[in-house]
């Protein structure tokens, strides 16, 4: 699945690549940032939800558990600056 995903993202990158050479329009150019934008935060989430189930909530360890909840959330802090 996160391969599917970056394979779309992948694409739009490559049009919007073909959008600044042949000079489209600002908002049709702005359109595909957003969409580009949109598939790196569903694929961001998606991570996100993969690394808490699998190395936060089934972690019996309880200090790897938080050193793992840790991770992501210093992950989650730079990607929101």
């Amino acid at each position: 699945m996160l391969l599917t995903r970056l394979k779309k993202i992948q694409g739009q990158s490559i049009a919007l690549e073909k959008m600044l050479n042949r000079e489209h329009e600002c908002a049709e150019i702005l359109q595909q940032l957003a969409a580009i934008r949109g598939a790196v935060n569903g694929m961001m989430l998606q991570v996100i939800q993969g690394h808490l189930t699998d190395h936060v909530v089934k972690e019996p360890d309880e200090t790897q558990r938080e050193a793992d909840l840790e991770t992501v959330m210093q992950v989650i802090k730079s990607y929101l600056k």
